[in-house]
């Protein structure tokens, strides 16, 4: 299954900021990921780059005057507006925010925004000091109550030379908001899903501890990818390095403790677990409160393990879980005896000996088992599409039985 960007038809608007050059980059992205992009730029954004960039980078017509009568783009902006998917507007000026929250319509950008029922992205880039302006925080205010989403600024070295409230969000930010919004109506739609990610960290003493090399990378993608087929999705992580998912509720965890407590609690009226996290099947017996020191006269430090409980079998009765098998030698067989041991719906199997899938990085291959005795095989792909792959197995066991 494609990104809910593929094919979608998206307006972007770049307003007059030094952060233009993001904006090429947020066009080069949704135009890899197959969206129609079509660019307006104001008057004041062409002083920093030109409409050739985004012809160059979208490889269509560029907007930049609403009375150009040779332009096909302005001539027909009303019909570009109806058809858009989404509208987003980044970097997004105090000026512009201020005519769009007072409905202003004096350029192209503008009046199609006012002619358009399509869902509006706003991400604001200006100096601190016009960012913390009670009339663009009461503009911005006045937008998220007219139902516009609003992303960032975030806090950093600005074009003026200071530090504060008013870069632009980075750009895979700003694509994955876009995705959020336009999967909302996929074939998850009214669905509640619950995904663990990561691994979990059990502490010896104030600076050591039990984890595993789990970077997170997979449950991130299965949410995402549940997330932009409609779902409401809660993620639990442990600690990573990656950055937090648009259009979903995050749970930041460290422990086994942790994670049980948050996940049995958020699948309570959910349809689906998956657990993809790496949960640590031991922990420290006792927790040193200061840290260990080396100890000159011996060779050993021993440590006690206590083995941490399987709270996958406490999941509510009515939840459909799916698990993830980790294995480095005899995979399917490993595999099977989980899935019948946990009482799962489905297993998810990788041989974590691969050099190409796995911990750390984009891609994984694995191998799909069900109750029935079923080995779905797949080949290498990035961990987004086999995110997919696993939803798409969900989404028939949650289809109600056919009556013949």
């Amino acid at each position: 299954m494609n990104s809910p960007l593929f094919g979608s038809k998206i307006i972007l608007g770049v307003t007059g900021s030094i952060a233009c050059y993001k904006a090429a980059d947020l066009a080069s992205k949704l135009t890899q990921e197959g969206a129609h992009v079509d660019v307006i730029l104001t008057h004041a954004s062409v002083n920093f780059i030109t409409p050739l960039t985004f012809r160059s980078l979208t490889h269509r017509p560029v907007t930049t005057d609403l009375f150009d009568v040779e332009a096909e783009q302005a001539v027909s902006h009303v019909a570009m507006a109806q058809s858009a998917d989404i509208i987003v507007i980044a970097p997004a000026t105090a000026n512009t925010i201020a005519k769009l929250a007072h409905g202003l319509a004096d350029d192209a950008l503008t009046t199609t925004v006012l002619a358009s029922y399509a869902p509006i992205v706003v991400a604001p880039a200006m100096d601190g000091y016009m960012f913390d302006n009670p009339a663009t925080r009461e503009n911005l205010e006045k937008l998220k109550q007219r139902g516009v989403t609003i992303i960032g600024p975030v806090e950093g070295h600005l074009a003026s030379g200071l530090k504060g409230m008013g870069r632009l969000v980075e750009v895979p930010q700003i694509v994955d908001t876009i995705s959020a919004i336009l999967g909302r109506h996929g074939d998850m739609i009214g669905k509640s899903v619950v995904v663990s990610a990561g691994g979990t960290q059990e502490p010896i003493d104030p600076v050591r501890m039990i984890t595993n090399r789990s970077s997170g990378k997979m449950g991130y993608a299965v949410a995402r990818a549940a997330r932009d087929r409609g779902a409401r999705v809660t993620l639990v992580t442990a600690p990573t390095s990656l950055s937090e998912p648009a259009g979903m509720n995050v749970h930041h965890v460290a422990t086994v403790a942790e994670m049980r407590e948050v996940v049995l609690g958020a699948c309570v009226g959910a349809d689906v677990l998956i657990m993809a996290a790496a949960v640590s099947d031991y922990r420290t017996s006792e927790v040193s409160l200061q840290k260990i020191k080396k100890d000159a006269r011996s060779e050993e430090l021993v440590l006690r393990l206590a083995k941490n409980d399987d709270f996958f079998l406490e999941v509510p009765e009515g939840v459909l879980r799916v698990g993830f098998a980790a294995e480095s030698e005899a995979l399917l067989d490993n595999a099977r005896k989980k899935l019948v041991d946990k009482k799962l719906a489905l297993i998810v199997a990788n041989d974590i000996t691969a050099e190409d899938s796995g911990f750390n990085v984009d891609n994984n291959k694995v191998a799909i088992l069900d109750t029935d005795g079923g080995v779905d095989e797949m080949p290498l792909m990035p961990k987004y599409q086999v995110g997919h792959r696993i939803l798409d197995r969900v989404v028939d066991l949650l289809r109600p039985p056919s009556i013949s």
